[in-house]
């Protein structure tokens, strides 16, 4: 049997290793065991995936000769994605499937049309794949990641290039290049991870509350399936519940047109503030005995190649929930008014509620990805705000709230929504007064005020003050 030299647990003593192995065995001071390579994936917040990583050390060793066109190696992230997608299965949609996604979008259009003020989209409505969600997706993971995937890129290669011994670096020549490869390889893996796993747990292109297939209405016919099992419901209904939340975010990401980009802006700003702490990793690299494998593996694990969070994007991270929620809490306003008489309907809203609020595995390892949590935490305050501006001023005057970004409520509005109202007539009350002024003033009608000389001001030789004998004061008679 031959081995393969590029397999990086080949160990056989006959067969040279690849340069990737070689290369982590000299960080390691020349112990071919000291570096394992899950335990640098450990770090990165990879699965421990023995196949996977075996993946990723061809792909980087096959990048060695090659140019690197960015930080991020986004074709291996798209690779691995597919495969997540697909492991343990994904069949591709039946006609039937397609059939039943097609009727239940259609159905939902027609239950939103009486509570709501927003029309119909008429989006063609879809029944994708797992790998056809991944397809539909990748570009948004991409806007969405980018920024601080290129910081997490750089901080690993400038790591790992200030440990490698200058024979290596001569021995390698373009070892610079290399290493960032290897950084942006990292990341690509961890960014597939995350997108293939979330392809097996979303139930619609709108399920984590952000448009990542923009102008697109579909459900994935698999999830919805599992989604309902053991629930004891029919799974028409749940399929027909689930297909009214997809509509209801299609319209309003299609009807109001700056939320996508305010949305996906939020999460850009939030991404582009998260750095690494460079003095953390210099820190822990002092400690670091080349001599001592454990060392570096105990490094390694403390995970500090991972994004550290300050407190100005912890503030930018509560302005994002809030639009989240109120994103999460209109719609879920709607589907419930929308499916009244559906039997199972308050049910479904209270799994669905449950869900968004607490996350699933897939969307907690999307948060390790880029520090962020894309869930409503207070969606349940949202749909409160939303039912109370739907009794006070009725589905026309609440969806009107979505007219302007700076119409839309604040976390004070969902800590208190019955004084939503007030507070909003006082905002506006005092903007109009300094409108008025605005106006007033170029009207000229502050000139009047400007004719009366002050008692500071000197006055016209015509009109001095007399002393009291017909003489200007201080003048001889």
């Amino acid at each position: 049997m031959t081995s393969n030299p590029s397999d990086p647990s080949n160990d056989d003593g006959d067969t040279p290793k690849d340069p990737l192995s070689e290369m982590l065995a000299r960080l390691m001071g020349g112990n071919a065991q000291g570096m394992d390579p899950q335990e640098l994936a450990k770090a990165a917040g990879l699965p421990s995936d023995p196949q996977a990583m075996a993946m990723m050390m061809q792909q980087v060793q096959a990048m060695f000769a090659a140019q690197s066109d960015g930080p991020v190696n986004w074709q291996l992230a798209h690779d691995h994605a597919r495969r997540v997608a697909a492991a343990d299965g994904d069949p591709s949609v039946t006609p039937q499937q397609r059939r039943d996604v097609d009727e239940a979008l259609r159905l939902a259009e027609m239950w939103l049309d009486p509570v709501t003020d927003f029309p119909s989209t008429n989006t063609l409505g879809r029944a994708w794949s797992h790998a056809e969600w991944v397809e539909a997706t990748m570009d948004t993971w991409k806007r969405l990641t980018e920024p601080v995937a290129v910081s997490i890129a750089k901080a690993l290669s400038d790591a790992i290039s200030g440990q490698l011994p200058e024979e290596m670096k001569t021995m390698m020549g373009g070892a610079s290049s290399m290493l960032q490869n290897l950084g942006g390889a990292m990341f690509g893996m961890q960014l597939g991870q995350a997108v293939g796993a979330l392809s097996k747990d979303v139930v619609s292109s709108t399920d984590i509350g952000v448009p990542l297939a923009e102008g697109q209405m579909a459900l994935l016919p698999v999830n919805v399936a599992a989604f309902g099992e053991g629930l004891d419901i029919p799974e028409q209904e749940v399929r027909l519940f689930l297909a009214v939340r997809e509509a209801a975010h299609t319209r309003l990401f299609t009807q109001v047109p700056w939320l996508s980009g305010h949305l996906l802006g939020a999460v850009e700003s939030y991404a582009r503030g998260i750095h690494i702490d460079m003095s953390k990793i210099e820190e822990v690299a002092r400690d670091i005995d080349p001599s001592n494998p454990e060392s570096m593996q105990a490094a390694l694990s403390e995970g500090v190649f991972m994004p550290e969070r300050t407190p100005q994007q912890d503030a930018a991270l509560v302005r994002l929930e809030t639009a989240l929620a109120l994103v999460e809490g209109w719609v879920d306003e709607l589907t419930a008014a929308a499916t009244a008489n559906l039997p199972s309907s308050a049910a479904l809203r209270e799994m669905v509620r449950r869900r968004r609020a607490t996350g699933g595995p897939a969307e907690h390892a999307f948060a390790s990805l880029v520090g962020l949590e894309l869930r409503p935490r207070r969606l349940r305050d949202a749909a409160t705000l939303w039912a109370h501006l739907t009794a006070e001023r009725g589905i026309e005057g609440r969806d009107a709230v979505w007219e302007h970004p700076d119409l839309l409520p604040t976390a004070e509005d969902l800590d208190d929504p019955q004084g939503f109202s007030q507070r909003r007539q006082l905002a506006e009350s005092s903007d109009s007064e300094v409108d008025a002024a605005l106006q007033r003033l170029l009207d000229g009608g502050f000139d009047e005020t400007e004719e009366t000389p002050s008692p500071d001001e000197s006055p016209e030789s015509g009109d001095q003050p007399t002393n009291g004998e017909g003489s200007p004061e201080g003048g001889k008679p």
